[in-house]
């Protein structure tokens, strides 16, 4: 199989880097900066990228990788922080910018025969975040891009092996960041890709039969696309060696129990139905700080487990829908990288918890995890489910949690949910919630004032939720969906829409 090594310098755009090259169908696989030659090399890879990353190259114990690696016979591609490294490794010069530039440019392309840029036109919008920039590119090489402002934005090798960037062509930002990937890819390092989904289906099955061994599985199932299609994959491995627990916390939407049990049933799982809502309203009560509910309920929800785990023999696994933007987001993935939140499958797992833990998709981005579902022949409406968070509508609700709150967040959702499915527009969006504010306004209904909360909407389009737009609803739509919550939500007296993009803000609100 082919194989592209990443290394990664701390950047929250690694894991991207390599979604967007398994797009074009090389496997990419991602190793901390300080991997050695020797380590490298055992993966036989193709090519090798450079990440990005929060450090400056001029700082005192910023990664520094192995000089060695920029000989290797295979092309290497430094991102950002990586075409610092490279330009300083090589003896060029780098400097810190006057001020950080960061969001949308535009580059210059000023060489003609630079293959990393065919098909690209000669001046093109990127993606840029750094703080340094090159003032020098080192001898003999070539001079491939700049800015608008005359900054460096790439240079090449006389043969072309090794190429940089000043900007992140992995972002969806970079208008032909695709084309540059594919040159890299393609015409560079001469991959074919090869790398298949309905592969990797067949060597993960066989993985998790050899890791699990005669011992049973304990699946905590959510609803979400990625619990339930981790659930479809063990399943096929061990068969009724997996047992599934769907735990209800009291912080599920509208209806979602009832819903998701019955796809459960179609898919012919062994489902136990806990309903623990009292303990994890108990648990958080008076909290508000998102890390802490994040923690508190990651926990609790294994605890859940352990007590059902402790009426099944042979119950030696907890199985979890882990994917890659969960590791990165929490810094778990390479070194240095920093972390945003931690994630309920990787960030709050108590240290003497009795199970280990098997996270098959681990590797894997939203979009491949639905078309895993799809080959497994998981039910449509949970392959198309949008995403919806392991704390369920803890983080979603401001402030302290009150049984009163969620139910009043649970009602609004349902209208919003409902009012996008009858607009057609549920599966153009990656992502649709609604967030309780703790703020009251003033507002006026009939001849009384009134004195109430606030709901926030949300809904993003995204590819793999590293990046994200808000997404550009008819202005009638959100018009309904604001009348209709107002008229039918007690307790709500204005509804506002947020349109922040990611970066700079994460999808989430907490």
């Amino acid at each position: 199989m082919e194989n592209i090594v990443i290394l990664d310098c701390g950047s929250q755009f690694t894991q991207l880097i390599a979604r967007r090259i398994r797009e074009l169908k090389v496997h990419s696989e991602i190793m901390p900066w300080d991997s050695t030659l020797e380590e490298i090399e055992a993966r036989s890879p193709m090519g090798v990228v450079i990440s990005g990353g929060p450090r400056s190259v001029l700082e005192e114990g910023a990664p520094w990788i192995d000089p060695a690696i920029l000989n290797m016979s295979v092309p290497v591609m430094g991102l950002c922080y990586g075409m610092q490294y490279i330009c300083k490794a090589m003896g060029g010069r780098v400097r810190s910018s006057t001020s950080r530039e960061y969001g949308r440019a535009h580059v210059t392309i000023v060489d003609d025969e630079a293959t990393i840029y065919d098909d690209v036109p000669s001046r093109t919008q990127v993606w840029m975040s750094h703080g340094d920039d090159v003032e020098a590119i080192p001898e003999n090489m070539v001079l491939t891009a700049k800015t608008d402002d005359g900054v460096i934005a790439g240079f090449r090798s006389p043969d072309g092996r090794l190429v940089a960037f000043q900007y992140h062509p992995e972002v969806a930002h970079t208008e032909h960041g695709t084309t540059m990937l594919s040159n890299f890819l393609f015409k560079i390092c001469g991959c074919n890709g090869d790398w298949d989904l309905g592969d990797w289906v067949e060597s993960s099955v066989a993985s998790i039969r050899s890791t699990v061994g005669d011992d049973r599985v304990i699946c905590g199932l959510s609803g979400g696309v990625d619990s339930s299609v981790a659930a479809a994959l063990v399943s096929k491995a061990i068969g009724d060696r997996l047992q599934c627990i769907f735990v209800d916390t009291g912080m599920l939407r509208n209806r979602e129990a009832e819903e998701v049990l019955e796809s459960y049933e179609a898919m012919d799982l062994n489902v136990v139905h806990v309903d623990a809502s009292e303990r994890f309203l108990t648990a958080l009560e008076g909290v508000t700080d998102p890390e802490r509910k994040r923690k508190i309920i990651g926990e609790l929800f294994v605890r859940v487990f352990e007590a059902e785990s402790s009426k099944i023999a042979d119950a030696k696994w907890l199985l979890q829908g882990t994917l890659y933007p969960d590791v990165i987001e929490s810094g778990h993935q390479g070194k240095n990288a920093a972390v945003i939140k931690s994630h309920h499958n990787v960030g709050g797992l108590p240290e003497d918890m009795d199970l280990k833990v098997l996270e098959p998709l681990r590797d894997l981005f939203k979009d491949e995890v639905r078309a895993i579902g799809r080959i497994l022949e998981v039910p449509r409406d949970i392959v198309n489910r949008h995403p919806f968070p392991g704390p369920g509508l803890a983080v979603r609700c401001l402030g302290d949690i009150t049984k009163e709150k969620l139910d009043v967040l649970r009602k609004a959702d349902r209208i919003y949910i409902d009012e996008i499915k009858k607009a057609g527009l549920y599966d153009n969006i990656w992502q649709a919630f609604a967030v309780l504010l703790p703020v009251y306004t003033v507002g006026v209904m009939g001849d009384d004032r009134t004195y109430a909360r606030v709901l926030a909407l949300r809904a993003i389009t995204s590819s793999d939720g590293m990046t994200a737009e808000w997404f550009r609803f008819p202005l009638e739509v959100l018009d309904r969906v604001s009348t209709r919550i107002c008229n039918e939500v007690s307790g709500i007296n204005r509804v506002v829409y947020d349109v922040t993009s990611k970066p700079p803000a994460t999808i989430e609100w907490e």
